[in-house]
């Protein structure tokens, strides 16, 4: 049996939001650190979310953003990087009626496999028109030779796939970096969310007194990090700072009703943020139609 493809279409404003599904990842729970592991069962448990012998399925979203000026993808997935239950980015972005040669802009969250990955395939441009964006802090960390050969060996691969992903970008100058809170494009400013990674951040999108923030991995477990924003995994590179950006961002999301974008949020990762008895709860977005002006 195959599911229906990958995408899911929003308005905001005057700009048209494409959700893309990548993908899911199996995370044991075990990675998740600052809580009893019996307090996460439970909190697994009172949201029906289904725990295999794998661990707990986990999406893997991109997000396209139609600014009538621009055509923006916001991370890239994992391509080949992760086994076959990823990579489907590229196949949902035609399902959606796009092309990747469409696409004139990525914008990259950070440089972990599973959102820079599929950049490139065989070793060449996979948005062979596109400009390429990463924060300067992410780019010194991930694309430093001196800073790679210095990284235990169980992170060598990541730092290889970093540099494999961007490595034809770099090639033909079509890699950029900005300053974290920066606008990075008309319409788009960069919110620095560090902790996950040294330059992890999100991408805020307006338009007509609407916004959009595109976060990344500021929660990888929408069942325990919204009651429990305390609560990091083990691929935080700097965990307390990972914390601080989360209770901070969820504190500006919830106080000023944005709309949130999360790659690892159940697809297709779009809703909103509430505050609630427990800390926050999410609230996904319903299905809608689109306005005509917007189809």
């Amino acid at each position: 049996m195959s599911q229906v493809p990958g995408y899911y279409r929003m308005a905001l404003g005057g700009i048209e939001v494409t959700a893309l599904y990548d993908g899911h990842v199996s995370l044991n729970p075990g990675i998740l650190k600052g809580a009893s592991q019996e307090t996460i069962q439970d909190l697994l448990a009172r949201m029906f979310v289904p725990l295999s012998s794998d661990g707990v399925q986990t999406a893997v979203n991109g997000f396209l953003i139609n600014t009538g000026k621009n055509l923006i993808l916001v991370d890239a997935g994992a391509a080949k990087c992760f086994g076959p239950t990823l990579g489907a980015i590229t196949g949902n972005i035609r399902a959606a009626g796009y092309e990747a040669d469409q696409i004139d802009t990525v914008l990259l969250t950070h440089l972990h496999g599973d959102h820079a990955c599929g950049l490139s395939a065989d070793g060449k441009a996979a948005f062979p028109n596109a400009t390429v964006y990463v924060a300067q802090e992410e780019a010194a960390f991930w694309l430093n030779p001196d800073v790679a050969a210095k990284a235990p060996a169980d992170a060598q691969p990541f730092f290889k796939m970093a540099q494999a992903s961007v490595a034809p970008y770099v090639a033909t100058g079509k890699l950029k970096k900005f300053k974290a809170g920066n606008t990075v494009m008309p319409g788009v400013v960069s919110v620095p969310l560090h902790g996950h990674t040294p330059g992890h951040g999100g991408y805020l999108f307006g338009s007509e007194q609407q916004k959009l923030l595109i976060w990344g991995d500021v929660i990888h477990s929408h069942a325990v990090q919204f009651s429990h924003p305390e609560v990091s995994i083990e691929f935080d590179v700097d965990q307390p700072q990972a914390v601080a950006s989360r209770k901070k961002v969820l504190e500006q999301a919830s106080g000023e009703k944005l709309w949130i974008a999360g790659a690892h949020l159940p697809f297709p990762g779009l809703g909103h943020v509430r505050r609630d008895a427990a800390g926050y709860a999410w609230v996904p977005a319903e299905y809608s139609p689109l306005p005509e002006a917007a189809k």
